[in-house]
């Protein structure tokens, strides 16, 4: 399970459930949320969604504990592309 806690508008506390469990910071700036979302979901539901792609393939415990969620792609070129699928 993955569970999402604003702390700002623009940085949030996800804790990820499991064996172990995890928990990370991931900071989303305005602009990436409009271009990857065009504003139909809010930035809660864009990092959980971006959660859910990344547990599709790593495991939690290989997820950095802090990151910016633009450097997503620089690991997985297809993930702008498959969460504008997701929103649209």
């Amino acid at each position: 399970m993955v569970q999402v806690t604003p702390i700002d508008e623009n940085l949030f506390k996800v804790t990820v459930e499991g064996s172990p469990s995890t928990t990370h910071e991931v900071t989303v700036a305005d602009e990436y949320h409009l271009k990857l979302t065009g504003g139909k979901i809010d930035k809660t539901e864009l990092v959980h969604r971006s959660f859910k792609f990344l547990l599709k393939r790593e495991p939690n415990t290989m997820i950095m504990k802090t990151f910016n969620l633009t450097v997503i792609e620089s690991y997985f070129p297809e993930y702008p592309t498959e969460i504008s699928k997701s929103v649209h």
